[in-house]
């Protein structure tokens, strides 16, 4: 499943095509993905301009010229595929249609975005832009935890007294959104923090101490482009490569990569996922 730094690097591979650009023609290739598609999608869409395109979370939102905002989520092999625009030094010219093109916006300017998607586990929909904070799919959400209202007292505040695991916790759309099984487990390496440690029995200054870790973290992550994990892919079909500067997550039976200590990397499984950590070094 694409986290935060992949939707990020896929929203910003598609600015340039698609933010400021009217959309010359939409066309809904079925009636639904993960869960069905708004009625009217392609009439909806087609003609009107996107104003602003943005970010909440892992969701790409669409602010548009109509007062309505299209909500994608990629799910876990959704890709947001741009033909027909130059990006950096490329130009990829529009490909034949593929099977699981199931969405595929042609912009004013020329540029051609297609929403593929194998599995259809990603998502859409429209919603009044004035009530988007409203939607379902986004009303329980957490702050950014690039934001202003993601800090060190907001943190220890609202793990206090928590006694699920420390994974768990963040990975808690509801106290911080965006935040998934790899990147976790790549904070709380980089913290010292065993995944295993009851949230609310880690002290407060090092609860604070996760906030920075965070930011880096995804920083680190959005600027190296993203991970390609699996059916990842950019916008523009460049691979990312933070996977490559991972430190603990996949590297079960490596050493550990702090500096003096001996330890290895381990597995377990916690809630379904796979957690890769330090038994030696984070405590």
């Amino acid at each position: 499943m694409p986290e935060l730094p992949e939707v990020e690097t896929v929203r910003r591979g598609l600015v340039p095509a698609m933010e400021g650009q009217v959309i010359a023609a939409a066309q809904v290739n079925r009636p639904d993905l993960r869960w069905p598609l708004p009625a009217r999608m392609a009439e909806r869409l087609t003609g009107a301009r996107i104003v602003r395109l943005g970010r909440r979370s892992k969701y790409i939102l669409a602010d548009l010229s109509t007062g309505e905002t299209l909500i994608v989520h990629l799910g876990m092999s959704g890709r947001m595929l741009v033909s027909g625009v130059i990006m950096g030094r490329f130009h990829h010219d529009h490909p034949a249609p593929a099977k699981h093109d199931h969405v595929v916006f042609d912009m004013e300017g020329g540029a051609r975005v297609t929403f593929n998607d194998a599995r259809r586990f990603g998502a859409m929909d429209l919603t009044p832009t004035a009530q988007v904070d409203r939607h379902w799919l986004l009303a329980g959400l957490g702050p950014e935890p690039l934001g202003n209202a993601f800090h060190e007292d907001y943190l220890v505040a609202r793990l206090r007294g928590r006694m699920t695991p420390i994974k768990a916790a963040l990975l808690d759309q509801r106290v911080v959104a965006g935040l998934g099984n790899i990147y976790v487990c790549e904070v709380l390496y980089r913290a010292g923090i065993s995944p295993r440690r009851k949230a609310g029995r880690i002290a407060a200054p090092r609860v604070a101490g996760l906030v920075p870790v965070i930011r880096d973290v995804l920083s680190e992550a959005i600027a190296a482009g993203g991970s390609s994990l699996r059916d990842y892919r950019q916008s523009d079909g460049e691979l990312g490569y933070f996977q490559h500067d991972f430190r603990a997550y996949g590297r079960e039976g490596a050493p550990c990569r702090t500096p003096g200590c001996v330890g290895q990397i381990v597995r377990i499984v916690q809630s379904g996922r796979s957690t890769f950590y330090c038994p030696q070094c984070q405590r």
